[in-house]
Order: structure tokens, then sequence, then C-alpha cells
């Protein structure tokens, strides 16, 4: 369904966003048109969100509306304006685990009454083929079996964040089964690269590294990560978007993984930021933080049995390229 010849426009949610920019410039490539929306909210640096933004309008084939996706009535006339659409991205939503202890309402603003208004457009739109959201491995809370298979207990969330994607999945699943409308969460793994949000551990260790401050490394070191370059989670999610569920289900929703299938310790990612920089990490080992887990590692099979979805990249392999962006992006020395 990601063909060239395909002509009808893709909307992808949270377009100016990390996984949204890199996923909207892969559909261009590929020949797609597409809309974006994003409310360029001010979680993070809104700076960094414009750039992505404009490398993505110079491009032939793009449209951009900022819109709220909580926004009923923004989102009717956007289907209205440019669309219908048959095939959504929905990848807009409040992130982060620890931003969720200081901000509650938002993330039930943006994760749960946001993606009730996207599904709700979908449902009313004729011909609908595939709605692809993010979901989290925050999900699957702290688990402790290893790796992480979809079908795990996941109904013990340590960060409200985590418990706002479980809700997203319940809430898919009944409109599935309600309207047999095709969908798949995907619960993406750690996620690192290119125009990488501040916020993130990558960015983090990156950041102090390079300007010689401590590095904040929670529960002592003592943590591992499926860390996933985001060109592999680009490619999942593209795959899951081309293989919708069977529309003959009772339910045509499904939770597919999208990981790198390696559990780093979190010490040696450190390890290889600092290589990459040329600088040696100043490491400050601080207690584990409310609402984190210990580790994440990610069971594919059946992402891959569906998709054929297969990482490729080591994090030897992709944080040299993420600290080539870092350095170009901030006028460092390469």
């Amino acid at each position: 369904m990601t063909d060239k010849d395909d002509k009808s426009p893709v909307l992808v949610t949270g377009a100016a966003g990390f996984i949204g920019f890199h996923t909207a410039v892969r559909l261009l490539q590929q020949g797609r048109a597409v809309v974006g929306i994003d409310n360029l909210n001010d979680y993070y640096d809104v700076g960094l969100k414009q750039a992505r933004l404009d490398i993505l309008q110079k491009q032939a084939g793009f449209t951009f509306v900022k819109l709220d996706i909580a926004d009923k009535a923004g989102m009717e006339s956007l289907w209205v304006q440019h669309g219908p659409f048959t095939e959504v991205i929905h990848l807009a939503a409040q992130a982060g685990v620890r931003y969720s202890l200081e901000n509650p309402y938002s993330y039930i603003v943006s994760n749960c009454l946001g993606h009730l208004t996207v599904m709700e457009m979908c449902r009313h739109t004729k011909g609908f083929k595939h709605l692809v959201y993010a979901s989290s491995s925050s999900v699957y809370g702290g688990n402790t079996k290893l790796p992480y298979a979809v079908s795990d207990e996941v109904s013990q969330p340590v960060s409200l964040y985590a418990a706002t994607k479980r809700s997203d999945e319940l809430m898919s699943h009944s409109y599935s089964h309600l309207y047999k409308m095709p969908q798949t969460g995907l619960r993406f793994f750690t996620v690192y690269g290119p125009w990488g949000r501040p916020d993130m551990s990558p960015f983090i260790f990156a950041k102090a590294i390079s300007e010689g401050r401590k590095v904040p490394v929670f529960n002592k070191g003592d943590m591992k990560r499926d860390f996933t370059y985001v060109d592999d989670i680009v490619t999942g999610v593209l795959a899951t978007l081309a293989h919708p569920p069977s529309a003959v289900d009772s339910a045509p929703h499904r939770i597919l993984n999208i990981g790198n299938t390696r559990s780093e310790n979190l010490m040696d990612f450190v390890n290889v930021i600092a290589r990459a920089l040329g600088k040696a990490a100043d490491i400050e080992l601080l207690e584990m933080q409310p609402g984190d887990v210990k580790e994440t590692f990610a069971d594919i099979t059946e992402t891959t049995a569906a998709t054929g979805y297969k990482p490729t990249t080591t994090i030897e392999q992709g944080i040299p390229k993420f600290i080539a962006w870092y350095k170009d992006y901030y006028g460092l020395p390469q």
C-alpha cells in the first residue's frame, strides 16, 4: 500500500516529531503524497521541530497543517480540506515517562482524547485501509520476563505515560471489533538517531559529554535498553502499513514490537557515544528514577512474521551517524 502508483495522501500525525519526520521523509522518497500535522508544542525545543519541518516543506508532495489531534473540529476540517485519508500513521503524542509525573493532564488529552479523535475520523472514512499508531515498550512496566513478547502481561504500568499508551491499545481493539477497522499498534523500543529528541538519553549523554559535564546515569549504570536506530523503526512502520490485519478477523487489530532485538548495557552505550565524540565521559551514578524500568528487550518474532521486519543497525553503526548529525546541527567541529 506504499506503492509509488498510489497517489492518495498518507496522513502522518506528529510530523514535526522525531519518528514522524523520518517517516514522512521516507514516504516522500517512495513517491507518496504526505499530509503532516503537528501542534508544535513546547515540550522540547520548538526550534528543532521547526528545523525538521523546514526540510519537509521543501519537498514536493508534502503538505503541513498545524493542528492538535484532540481538536475534533480541526480534525474534521482537515479531512474535508485535505482528505479523506484511508491510510494514517498516528505518531503524535505527549511523550516522555518522567514528564508525566509533572504534567499528567497533557497525557490524557493528547494520548487518550487525541487517539480517540483520530480513530473517530478513520472509522467514518469510506474504504479505510489501515491505522498504524505508536504505542510504547513502556507498557511492559516492571516485567522481569525477557525478551518482552506482545503476549506478556501488561496490566501493571509503572508510569502514567505507559498507562495512556496501554489505554490506546485497548481503545483501538474495541474500535476494530465494533467497526472492523484495521489497526496496528507498534510498541517502539528506545529510538535514537539524527534529529532525535533532546529529552532522551542518547541526546542527554551526547550533550553532557560534548560540554564536558557529568553524564547522569541512573540505577548506578545497572540498566539495559533495546536501542533501535530510527531508520530501522521507519522501515518497520512502513512495512506494517503495507500489511494490515485481515478485515475478516472479529477484531482486525494487532500489537507488534518494533525493536533491535539486542539489549545493550547502558554503560556500553555511553562509551560508544564518548568514542564517537572523541571525548571521555565523566559518569555520575544516580539512583533509579520513578517510573523507569531496569531493562527492555524486544521479541520481534510476530513482527517479522507479519511484515518481514528485520532491524539491521547496531549501536556501533548508528551512534556515529547520530553524533555526526549532532555536531553538524550544533556547529561543533567534526
